[in-house]
């Protein structure tokens, strides 16, 4: 393998995925949705991860919106699809599939439920990084998954796995998250999992973040991130206090409730979901509602 490169330097976007009344995927929406992400410059695209509800997506369906995302890209930004599972088998699986659909990297969440230890989620990173012989972003998000990847771990991963690409973080343990930005080899990327703490881990030398706000507002969240790279922090954290509101009522409800919500009051989307996931509610509608009015946003 050449020479490890950074994915990407500044937001991706953890693309929403939209659906019809009927349930079914909205193919022209998802469309419309890439070409506005990538008209407000954000620096990546990320379908099917937790926001774009690939747990509720068939495999056919996961496969299918990564095409149509990558399609519409163009190569205009790079293109890394979720695959995970708590299977290692079915991981490479997914992760082989989303390859054949020519995304440019893989997004793999650490394997819920079942636990690991820190070595069996060194092997199992191993096995899909080395199946895929593609560059893989480690996804380590412990309210969801139930465990935590160490420093350790995604330090041991970073030096002796070559397709291992990355890590999105959102354990919001600062004091992890240091120890891998530290110790990190050169190349390997370090984004922020988490919208409302990207600006301090910037500061502290992350490369961006795989953004759930940027869906509502690409074009000011990702000059906020940009301001910070560049280490005008004045001026990024004016933005960040402008968004932090929004930031945090995305996640009043499971994500990406609230987000598709304030997508459908923008006029971008209808916010239709699959269960388990259910509408907002209206206490929350009107927290949300609240928010948009005062930045503006509602249609």
């Amino acid at each position: 393998m050449k020479k490890r490169t950074l994915l990407f330097r500044g937001t991706g976007t953890a693309l929403v995925t939209p659906f019809r009344k009927d349930g079914a995927v909205d193919e022209v929406v998802l469309r419309e949705l890439v070409d506005r992400q990538i008209k407000a410059k954000v620096e990546a695209l990320i379908p099917v991860g937790s926001t774009g509800e690939g747990a509720t997506l068939s495999e056919s369906e996961q496969a299918h919106v990564m095409e149509i995302v990558v399609e519409q890209a163009r190569g205009r930004v790079p293109v890394i699809g979720g695959a995970s599972s708590n299977s290692t088998t079915k991981a490479i699986a997914l992760a082989k599939e989303a390859k054949l659909r020519g995304v440019d990297a893989i997004l793999s969440v650490a394997p819920f439920y079942n636990k690991p230890t820190q070595e069996g989620i060194f092997q199992h990173f191993s096995a899909v990084a080395d199946a895929v012989e593609m560059p893989v972003v480690v996804y380590n998000v412990p309210g969801r998954t139930a465990s935590n990847i160490d420093a350790h771990t995604t330090l041991r991963l970073a030096e002796e796995v070559p397709f291992i690409a990355g890590v999105k973080e959102a354990s919001g343990n600062f004091g992890q998250i240091m120890e891998i930005l530290r110790g990190r080899p050169g190349g390997f990327g370090v984004w922020s999992g988490d919208d409302a703490i990207t600006l301090p881990l910037i500061a502290l030398g992350a490369d961006g973040i795989i953004s759930v706000i940027s869906n509502e507002i690409p074009a000011e969240f990702s000059t906020m991130v940009r301001y910070a790279l560049k280490g005008k922090f004045d001026k990024a954290r004016e933005l960040h206090y402008k968004l932090l509101d929004l930031m945090n009522v995305n996640f009043i409800e499971s994500n990406p409730i609230p987000v598709k919500a304030a997508m459908a009051m923008m006029g971008l989307l209808e916010d239709h979901y699959r269960l388990p996931l259910t509408p907002i509610t209206d206490a929350s509608r009107q927290k949300v509602e609240r928010i948009m009015k005062t930045l503006r946003l509602r249609r």
